[in-house]
């Protein structure tokens, strides 16, 4: 969102969270700040409240009790800060900042995946680092609040954390124009001593500095007047002198309440292992999404990526067939790790059904999908051209142990989808029991003797050839393993072919009406024309140029 605001022409900026409820002080303390002849960064963390007896008027500007009585926003502020306590989660907090002529910091950006929740934070501490900017805590002049309870879809910091962040300076290894420093994760004491603080006393504004031990005025004009210790000039009022000592004497009190509660894990380094991505990245369920992309493939693999981050899915990982797809995945934050047995000489446009390339890329799937089992986590493996509407993981995970369930490549309308070589092996579920591993290794031996793809190992190692272990219209059952492999329902799990869905006017539409999950891109050849009708379906979720999720 920061990277996104450079394209936008704006005096100042301001990120927040949507379910923050701004009760005063907001557009005047910007309005303040704004005057200062000095570029800045604000910050303001918001309280928790247990309760909020008031709502808005219909012109948004009053707040009304339930009973229909106006009330006054000093007197809304003592009602709420007699339970108030600050909110642990710096996710919550407003960060703003003015369009200058510094950079908000020179820190690079790390891959915050792996640290998530720790983003303000890192941003606060390399603006404090580079000394750009002014960093003024407005917290106590921008009355925020959250509602208990609200916030329990939100990543934990401690439940996520998983960077020694005290500590560890990031550097890539392996490729010497990426090893420049990613920034400390985490403030330490000096940093938060620089946190300016901004306080309201009356009409007028204050600036603590409590490392130099001094107050500062803003003036109307973006002027400031200093004061050292406790020297004060004689015009000020007895009372304005007063606000300022009580408000100095809290200052050392408002350090941010999420210093000192990020647990740490085992440190996570680059190149980033498969085991080390496992551990961080699969749900609770000890389930992890996995795909598999050459360079050749990197725009479809952003979308596909784009889609799962916007169906707030965060629990896959990516398999980098070669080192730029790992440098280029590396750079849009995503959890990759190379796969050194992967083969080296992946054409970039020949590599699509049927060819050589297509051969060796898919036998990487399947031996991948047997180790992760073998680490003990289900495993639900996607190509980058499968379109997600809705998160599968729910569904497929509720067929339990002993079962693989597959997508059907039955293109026909009606009668079996399990006939001969057409499961589909770009998009499968599979959990990790001793069944199904014994039923994958027979797929991936199969496979690493053929001279096709993987796609018929599946089908005659589990199905039997011919089809001889089918069990009705959806099924097979495999009889040395006892695995089910059960073929998914079309409508909700559609191919390339099925319907002709994708020919549709619009394929979104056509595909919600039949209640789809997701829809694959395959059934037609070329990765060029593959690109074509996916962009053109509507069913894009990335921006090359940019780089970045487009809205959706």
């Amino acid at each position: 969102m920061i990277a996104k605001s450079r394209s936008f022409t704006s005096d100042v900026y301001v990120i927040v969270d949507p379910e923050t409820i701004i009760v005063s002080g907001f557009i005047s303390t910007l309005n303040r700040a704004f005057e200062l002849d000095h570029d800045w960064l604000l910050v303001a963390s918001s309280r928790n409240a247990s309760y909020f007896p008031f709502h808005l008027d219909n012109s948004g500007k009053h707040w009304h009790t339930d009973n229909g009585k106006r009330v006054q926003i000093q007197e809304l502020r003592e009602i709420l800060q007699k339970d108030w306590q600050w909110n642990h989660c710096d996710t919550k907090m407003l960060i703003a900042w003015n369009n200058g002529d510094m950079p908000l910091h020179n820190g690079v950006l790390p891959p915050f995946l792996f640290g998530r929740n720790v983003h303000n934070s890192w941003i606060i501490h390399e603006t404090l680092s580079s000394e750009f900017r002014l960093v003024i805590d407005a917290s106590w002049t921008i009355t925020s609040l959250h509602l208990d309870g609200q916030d329990d879809f939100h990543p934990t910091v401690t439940d996520s954390i998983t960077l020694d962040i005290e500590s560890r300076k990031w550097e890539y290894m392996g490729n010497s124009h990426l090893g420049s420093r990613y920034g400390s994760f985490f403030y330490n004491e000096a940093n938060y001593s620089s946190l300016l603080k901004l306080f309201r006393c009356g009409d007028q504004y204050f600036i603590i500095d409590r490392l130099k031990n001094s107050v500062h005025l803003i003036g109307r004009r973006g002027e400031v007047r200093q004061w050292k210790g406790n020297i004060f000039h004689s015009w000020l009022k007895k009372s304005t002198v007063t606000c300022i000592a009580d408000r100095r004497s809290l200052a050392g009190l408002l350090e941010y309440p999420f210093k000192d509660k990020m647990l740490h894990s085992a440190p996570l380094e680059l190149p980033f292992s498969l085991e080390s991505l496992l551990s961080v990245t699969a749900d609770k369920n000890k389930t992890i999404v996995v795909t598999v992309a050459g360079y050749s493939y990197k725009d479809m693999l952003m979308s596909w990526v784009c889609r799962l981050r916007h169906l707030s899915i965060a629990n896959f990982i990516v398999c980098a067939l070669d080192q730029e797809t790992y440098q280029f995945s590396i750079l849009q934050g995503i959890p990759v790790f190379r796969d050194p047995l992967a083969p080296s000489n992946i054409s970039f446009n020949d590599c699509h059904f049927g060819t050589k390339c297509f051969q060796m890329v898919t036998k990487v799937k399947s031996r991948l999908v047997l180790k992760i089992l073998k680490l003990g986590y289900n495993v639900l493996l996607s190509d980058v051209d499968v379109y997600w509407f809705k998160n599968p993981v729910p569904l497929l995970q509720s067929f339990g142990p002993a079962v693989l369930a597959a997508q059907s490549d039955e293109f026909k309308k009606e009668g079996p989808i399990n006939l001969p070589r057409r499961l589909n092996s770009g998009f499968y579920y599979a959990h990790s029991d001793n069944q199904t591993i014994a039923a994958m290794e027979k797929v991936v031996k199969h496979a690493a003797t053929s001279g096709l793809s993987e796609q018929p190992s599946f089908y005659d190692m589990l199905c039997g050839e011919g089809g001889i272990n089918r069990a009705g219209d959806k099924r097979c059952m495999e009889p040395e393993t006892n695995v089910t492999v059960y073929f998914l329902d079309r409508d909700l799990f559609p191919n390339g072919a099925y319907l002709d869905l994708w020919q549709s006017k619009d394929v979104k539409a056509a595909c919600l009406r039949k209640g789809c999950v997701v829809i694959h891109n395959n059934w037609i050849s070329g990765r060029l024309k593959k690109l074509e009708r996916q962009v053109l379906s509507g069913l894009w979720e990335y921006d090359p140029g940019t780089r970045m999720c487009l809205q959706s």
